[in-house]
């Protein structure tokens, strides 16, 4: 019995260590994002690239209207292989054409992401010498569901700090 009591006591004493040690912090990383100046880079890019691939998509459909209006103006005159060999041609231009529409959204996506990137690595990258600095053990996006958080102990403003972002004046 005296050595369970021992055990128990050092269990315990072991726990308390470990709490006292953890320190939990949150940070707004899209508040962080909104705030730095290269965002504006990336959305001119990003709508630099949609205008580019809306330009690809018009030629496409330029290219379709002109085989379309070609084909029917001369159907009359083309024996059944030449008729055949432009039909499978407007489908194939059709076809195409429906793929990239469909893909341009998500190549979108894929551009943004791939600009905004650099972005989330600087806040990485200050947010893990705040948080060596200030002795934090974890630390949560402000965007999951948390109840209650001492407001202490969100990052978001030191992080800006750190990267020297200016602190809008709330």
């Amino acid at each position: 019995m005296n050595k369970l009591n021992i055990f128990l006591v050092i269990v315990i004493i072991f726990s308390i260590q470990l709490n006292a040690q953890t320190k939990v912090g949150t940070v707004d990383v899209e508040y962080i994002i909104s705030a730095m100046p290269e965002l504006e880079q990336v959305r001119a890019d990003v709508t630099s690239y949609n205008k580019d691939l809306e330009s690809q998509s018009k030629l496409k459909i330029n290219t379709f209207q002109t085989l379309v209006d070609s084909y029917q103006q001369n159907e009359s005159t083309y024996s059944e292989a030449i008729k055949k060999e432009k039909q499978s041609e407007i489908i194939a231009l059709e076809n195409d054409i429906k793929k990239f529409q469909q893909n341009s959204n998500k190549l979108i996506q894929l551009k943004q992401d791939e600009l905004i990137q650099p972005l989330y690595q600087m806040i990485g990258e200050s947010l893990n010498a705040v948080s060596k600095e200030e002795s934090f053990t974890q630390v949560f996006t402000i965007n999951n569901n948390i109840v209650y958080l001492d407001p202490k102990m969100d990052l978001t403003i030191k992080v800006m700090k750190k990267m020297g972002l200016p602190i809008p004046q709330e």
